[in-house]
């Protein structure tokens, strides 16, 4: 019989090296890949030309093929264009979501398909089962609960489910990871994690946005709730739900950014109470362990990748003839803080992954 294949997307970085070396271990016959997905290599930190080189030597010392795959044109439509056309309409972009969803679990999936592949393995914090009683792939958090990145993959399909393997998510801690680099000599075992999004590693996100939409974003007014002007602002893509610090303004008490008027070009500051949401609307919605419920489910609820889990119920919406919108409502036991629309909502029942979907409505 032969062997298994997998496709393994290599950064560079360590996770993704080890988890190689994982596979190799557990019978797999590996091809690493690297995806090439920003043109300017100066603005890019997942395919520099150093973590190309760093993901070919270790592939090459563990005997496996290696490719290069260009992704530059998907990558700019799908997540690039999407995280800027996001901050333009008001909303807080996750691009690492993005990136995963087409880059990762699209096209890479679609290229280790095209090679005769029976799975794709990533390094990321995550563990995927199947429920043996419906038969149903679950994605469940990591072990490792500091490095958790289940919420980052929510969309995931019941079919990319059963072809992706996540080796790294029955370790405890980092620490075990760049020790199994070290005892296999990899060049990078304590390489440093990137943090930053890879084609803004510098952080000035709206400077990388106006010199790609060679756009000056114009200044406005501040507000506050009842419509008084509070100051001026410096381009509404500056700003963000929940957001205090670098407002530029002299205030007698602590105000949040609590909306952003697109039409009128208003960012709105509170002093705390219009902050948080009863209730909100998330789109494109995807449920993992079971389809669509009839019945609101119980939950506990991250409205952003590092928030603390809020206790809450979700409902799949539907339209008046009780057909499925792919909309879903969530409640919050208390109101949540900072609700930005364009984030994702993930929901869990203990360490799995009920499903997820993008913010469309916020309600306070």
């Amino acid at each position: 019989m032969s062997k298994k294949k997998a496709l393994i997307a290599m950064s560079g970085g360590v996770d993704s090296s080890v988890s190689a070396a994982l596979m190799q271990e557990a019978g797999f016959d590996c091809i690493g890949a690297t995806m090439k997905l920003y043109s300017d290599a100066s603005l890019n930190t997942c395919s520099t030309p150093d973590s190309v080189e760093d993901a070919r030597r270790v592939a090459e010392s563990l005997g496996m093929p290696f490719y290069v795959f260009d992704f530059t044109e998907d990558f700019d439509r799908e997540v690039v264009r999407r995280f800027i056309r996001t901050y333009e309409e008001g909303g807080t972009p996750n691009p690492c979501i993005e990136c995963n969803k087409y880059m990762k679990h699209k096209k890479l999936f679609d290229s280790a398909v095209s090679l005769g592949c029976d799975v794709i393995v990533t390094g990321h914090y995550a563990r995927i089962e199947q429920d043996p009683d419906t038969g149903r792939w679950l994605l469940k958090k990591a072990k490792n609960v500091a490095k958790d990145q289940s919420y980052v993959l929510y969309f995931m399909s019941q079919e990319q489910l059963e072809h992706t393997r996540f080796p790294l998510g029955e370790f405890a801690s980092k620490d075990e990871v760049r020790a199994r680099a070290e005892k296999l000599d990899f060049i990078n075992a304590h390489k440093h994690d990137s943090q930053d999004i890879c084609f803004v590693p510098d952080g000035k996100y709206v400077d990388f946005i106006e010199r790609y939409t060679k756009k000056t974003y114009a200044p406005g007014n501040f507000t506050d709730t009842e419509g008084n002007v509070l100051g001026q602002h410096k381009g509404i893509i500056r700003y963000t739900i929940g957001q205090r610090k670098g407002l530029g303004l002299a205030l007698k008490q602590p105000m949040y950014v609590c909306e952003k008027n697109m039409a009128n070009n208003d960012v709105i500051l509170t002093t705390g109470p219009e902050l948080y949401s009863k209730a909100l609307i998330a789109d494109n919605f995807n449920w993992i362990p079971f389809d669509e419920p009839k019945e609101p489910v119980r939950v506990t609820v991250k409205t952003r990748y590092k928030a603390k889990e809020s206790p809450a119920t979700a409902e799949a919406i539907r339209d008046e003839q009780g057909r499925l919108t792919g909309q879903t409502r969530i409640i919050f036991d208390e109101p949540e803080r900072a609700v930005a629309i364009g984030q994702a909502v993930v929901l869990y029942d203990g360490d799995i992954v009920v499903g997820g979907g993008t913010i469309i409505k916020a309600k306070r």
